[in-house]
């Protein structure tokens, strides 16, 4: 039986767009034709040519032209009654689950905001705690005096409530100073570590030459006068430490008698303090007595899990389960803290939610929404494969949250008033929201000119203007006059007229709508300024949060597509 490829591409270009509110990629369409249809297959140059004719003639239509359309052509498609698949989401199991549930913990230090990069760490743990019940412990390592501010608490507290995970208990390492210290004296008594006074280079090169440190000798007694004696302050930053005693001989030097404590002379803003744990000392002491059974982190603490071990030796402790996931690259976007700071000092970004960051703040600015960062981050899961995040997902995540939503409207771009020739004076009527037509419908008022974008027109001999009518268009060196030329949609397709946006004269809202990639200067409908903090669509321009509104202006930040 013989097809017609063109009405066959029409048509289920056109399903496509109306299933998924998105056009498909040529691929899509091509691949159906040629495996229903394999004697297409000889010409396929000849096929690509007309399916992107086509492609081009759905991405013009509106989503209500698109059902109008297709609902002419195919009835068929739209009745038949297709279960939609859910995408099942979820995480390998863990072993060693009682019926008590697990006790994970979300570990962030607090030198900044969070960013997409703790995201994952906090939603893999959050799984797990929601999948098999239990606790969820926050846990704020705030033992490097260096790198804590105190303002940082509370960006960080602001990140942990946006991200919505289930904290059952918060605790404050700065607050359990005594406890590390009466663990490190135990270590002392026992045997399994000593106090060292050697400077940092005398000791690497003893370490890396396998040779013992002098002081790993000592007496017990020793020690312990020494220990009190940094609690109480005599010793100045970078002269005395603890350390762990390990193999002299083990064939990693990082494993080789590492440090647990260490003395800093600089404020803290919680406590006051000289000696400071380590970071292996205080999460092995931590994750015991808060009852960690699991531990999900990334594969660069692989070598931390195993210096643990040796205090979880000495101490007589079972360490938890250990899962370390594969790094995550995030293209270029900005993550380090001391980048983000010094780029905010100089004035290159406006703060910790500039939209060139990759903070959790910057990306809730751009109306991304946590269920779908938690989605993504579900999906890249656990394994120790490296993997670059992809942007395109996450953007996909939230088109499938936001899109049921957020209200349509009108956005042009660089504004230019045209004068319409001969066209009536008439009310456009356009659906709020596609997906609920109970919000009703956008009046737009025409009164005989209107503010479209001048790149629009460039090209072409007519245009439709959506939800309006028709107009001949005439290019005249850097100038265009218009002329009204009817109402049929029909005339619109066989010239292939582009289905354009544009602005009542009488709205004059200005617009700016920013992106990573630099600013866009426009005007807007009125709606638009009802919609502050929430996420709207721009008809053919993408997905925007509106930040704020004052007067008549608008600004807006691009989510995506």
């Amino acid at each position: 039986m013989s097809v017609d490829p063109q009405n066959f591409f029409l048509i289920h270009a056109l399903h496509n767009a109306v299933v998924h509110n998105s056009v498909p990629k040529a691929g899509t369409v091509l691949g159906m034709l040629m495996g229903r249809h394999p004697e297409f297959r000889q010409q396929a140059k000849e096929m690509s040519a007309i399916l992107s004719e086509v492609l081009k003639d759905v991405e013009a239509l509106s989503p209500e032209e698109r059902l109008s359309k297709l609902n002419e052509l195919a009835p068929e498609l739209l009745s038949e009654k297709k279960e939609k698949k859910e995408k099942v989401r979820g995480l390998r199991a863990l072993k060693n689950v009682d019926g008590t549930g697990v006790v994970m913990r979300f570990a962030p230090n607090p030198s900044g905001p969070l960013h997409l990069g703790h995201a994952r760490a906090a939603y893999l743990n959050d799984y797990y705690v929601r999948q098999y019940g239990g606790r969820y412990v926050l846990r704020i390592e705030d033992t490097d005096p260096r790198r804590v501010e105190p303002e940082n608490y509370e960006l960080l507290l602001d990140d942990i409530k946006w991200l919505g995970i289930n904290i059952t208990e918060t605790v404050f390492q700065s607050d359990r100073f005594d406890i590390y210290y009466d663990y490190g004296q135990k270590l002392l008594e026992i045997g399994g570590a000593y106090v060292c006074t050697c400077d940092s280079e005398s000791f690497r090169e003893l370490k890396n030459s396998k040779k013992t440190c002098p002081c790993r000798q000592q007496s017990i007694e020793t020690n312990l006068d020494m220990w009190k004696r940094m609690l109480a302050g005599e010793f100045p930053e970078g002269t005395i430490t603890v350390r762990i005693k390990t193999e002299i001989d083990h064939p990693d030097p990082a494993m080789r008698d590492f440090s647990i404590f260490r003395v800093v002379d600089h404020p803290h803003p919680k406590i006051d303090a000289k000696v400071y744990p380590m970071m292996n000392l205080s999460v092995v002491i931590d994750d015991h007595l808060l009852g960690v059974t699991h531990v999900i982190r990334g594969k660069d603490h692989i070598a931390n899990t195993r210096r643990q071990q040796y205090i979880y030796d000495y101490l007589g402790w079972l360490p938890p389960e250990y899962h370390h996931y594969g790094r995550m690259s995030i293209g270029d976007v900005v993550l380090s803290t001391s980048a983000m700071k010094e780029g905010i000092k100089s004035g290159e970004y406006t703060g910790w939610d500039d939209i060139h960051l990759g903070t959790l703040k910057a990306i809730a600015r751009r109306g991304i929404k946590p269920e779908a960062v938690r989605n993504s981050m579900i999906d890249i899961g656990v394994g120790q494969t490296d993997i670059k995040f992809s942007w395109e997902n996450l953007f996909a995540e939230n088109k499938a949250i936001v899109d049921p939503v957020s209200n349509r409207y009108f956005f042009v771009a660089n504004p230019v008033k045209c004068v319409v020739e001969d066209a009536p004076s008439m009310t456009a009527k356009a659906l709020l929201n596609p997906n609920d037509e109970s919000k009703g419908f956008r009046e737009l008022e025409f009164d005989g000119s209107l503010y479209v974008c001048k790149d629009d027109l460039k090209g072409f001999s007519m245009v439709r203007f959506k939800d309006l009518f028709n107009a001949e268009v005439v290019e005249t060196g850097d100038e265009y006059s218009l002329k009204f030329c009817g109402n049929s949609l029909e005339d619109a397709r066989k010239n292939k007229a582009p289905i354009i946006q544009w602005i009542p004269v009488r709205s004059n809202v200005r617009c700016t709508l920013l992106s990573p990639e630099g600013r866009i200067e426009g005007l807007c409908e009125e709606g638009v300024l009802s919609e502050e903090d929430n996420v709207v669509q721009f008809e053919r321009v993408g997905f925007a949060r509106i930040d704020s509104v004052k007067g008549k202006n608008v600004t807006a930040y691009y989510a995506h597509h």
